[in-house]
């Protein structure tokens, strides 16, 4: 029998000292308890309403009914792993083949997005038989050991950069090395990555991979421009690496325009492999590596099976059939366009009125609100960030933060975020700003 329900600092304590404390919560110093959610709202212990502009996992909303039902209707039916034939698994390999490109045609189903990324990893250094990866600064790829090893945003604080690895600068037009006034930003950029493998190849290292974020989020919701990838992986297969595309954050129509965020780089670039996670279950660990049928091939000729216990069971391959079902009847990529293109056209009508805005940026739902100090340096107000988040979510409104110094503003809300919500946000945002200015002015 379940216990009743704790008041909110008993539960605090019991985590407190139960729970590992790198473990973090949301707003630590006054952390909200959360007991229900539905559709783009969150409700604490009270049944006080806010709304998630946070969770890009909760894809098609929280708690989606469609959702629910396919997962109590398969569990009441069989639960088992991929060994034995079933159709959920194959239907859904089926489905997901027909949003990619034709030669991104073999599936393996997986837990989580760092399972994937490490299976990435192995498919891609079978193939190419090295062992080498580029990665883009403040990068993050997941928890697991290899996974560390790849992401900047981690292993800079723990043991440092492995010989294997190679940092690229991260195609960030607003505050990176080639801004918006370079006159071909996307070369300069390609042209660092060309110089890394050729430095590499001088010491004798041979390159597996390119492992990039389609979009970077951790790395401050960043759009890397139009043409980047393509030049880059002319390079990488020059040099006899493969490209992998992580859309594990932005995946399954978010950007709106397109499916798959890596398609925002144009009908001439195909990623040689392509991990999923997050959204793909709506809150249920599902995970997916789509890759071609040499590198497949490649990787079933070490004669080493490849099994994973909980990867692709019928009730995981339901929840994703229903996911991909919601998307296209509630025409939720549409929706991210419309609703995300409205949402930012408020903020950059804010960013005319607010100093403290420098740049607004996204796709689709997908969108980095970039806070700074001043216009010349673009000093990242760091400060003010924190407190607008916490602020915030006085208003009931949940929202982070990310990029190297932690003051881009993220939205990735539940894909029913509507027009309502995102004014809401807004004028609330504005409020907070022109109080801030005014605090500043009397002092």
């Amino acid at each position: 029998m379940r216990p009743a329900r704790r008041p909110r600092q008993e539960t605090l304590a019991l985590r407190r000292q139960l729970i590992g404390s790198s473990c973090k919560l949301f707003f630590s110093n006054d952390p909200v308890k959360i007991v229900k959610a539905k559709g783009q709202y969150m409700y604490d212990e009270n049944g006080r309403q806010y709304l998630d502009c946070i969770n890009n996992v909760a894809h098609v909303g929280h708690c989606h009914p469609d959702i629910v039902k396919a997962a109590h209707e398969q569990n009441q039916l069989l639960n088992t792993n991929s060994r034995y034939l079933h159709d959920n698994l194959v239907d859904y390999a089926e489905r997901l083949s027909k949003t990619l490109p034709e030669k991104l045609c073999i599936f393996y189903f997986l837990n989580s997005g760092s399972e994937a990324n490490d299976l990435a990893l192995r498919l891609a250094r079978q193939y190419t038989k090295h062992e080498d990866v580029i990665v883009l600064d403040h990068a993050y790829h997941g928890h697991l050991t290899s996974l560390i090893d790849i992401s900047p945003y981690k292993f800079r604080n723990l043991e440092g950069q492995k010989e294997w690895v190679h940092v690229a600068p991260i195609p960030d037009t607003y505050r990176g090395l080639y801004r918006e006034d370079h006159e071909d930003s996307v070369t300069a950029y390609a042209n660092e990555v060309k110089n890394i493998i050729q430095q590499a190849h001088e010491r004798g290292r041979k390159i597996a991979a390119f492992f990039v974020e389609s979009l970077p989020s951790v790395g401050g919701q960043i759009i890397p421009p139009a043409g980047y990838f393509q030049k880059v992986a002319e390079h990488v297969h020059k040099a006899g690496g493969v490209f992998i595309a992580d859309e594990i954050q932005v995946g399954f129509g978010r950007v709106g325009k397109h499916f798959w965020a890596f398609q925002l780089q144009g009908d001439d670039f195909i990623p040689d492999i392509v991990t999923m996670g997050k959204p793909i279950g709506n809150g249920h660990p599902i995970a997916c590596v789509a890759t071609t049928k040499e590198i497949a091939e490649a990787f079933g000729a070490t004669g080493v099976e490849y099994f994973n216990t909980f990867g692709g069971n019928p009730v995981s391959c339901a929840i994703g059939l229903a996911v991909l079902d919601v998307i296209q009847k509630e025409h939720l990529q549409a929706h991210a366009t419309e609703v995300g293109n409205f949402l930012m056209n408020l903020l950059k009508e804010q960013k005319t009125k607010h100093p403290i805005i420098g740049d607004v940026r996204g796709s689709g739902l997908f969108i980095g609100v970039d806070l700074i100090k001043d216009e010349a340096e673009r000093t990242p107000a760091t400060a003010e960030a924190e407190y607008l988040v916490t602020r915030l979510k006085e208003e009931y409104i949940l929202l982070s933060t990310d990029g190297p110094g932690r003051n881009v503003l993220k939205f990735k809300p539940p894909m029913c975020f509507n027009m309502e919500d995102a004014k809401f946000v807004v004028d609330t945002l504005d409020k907070l700003l022109t109080d801030m200015e005014k605090e500043c002015l009397n002092q």
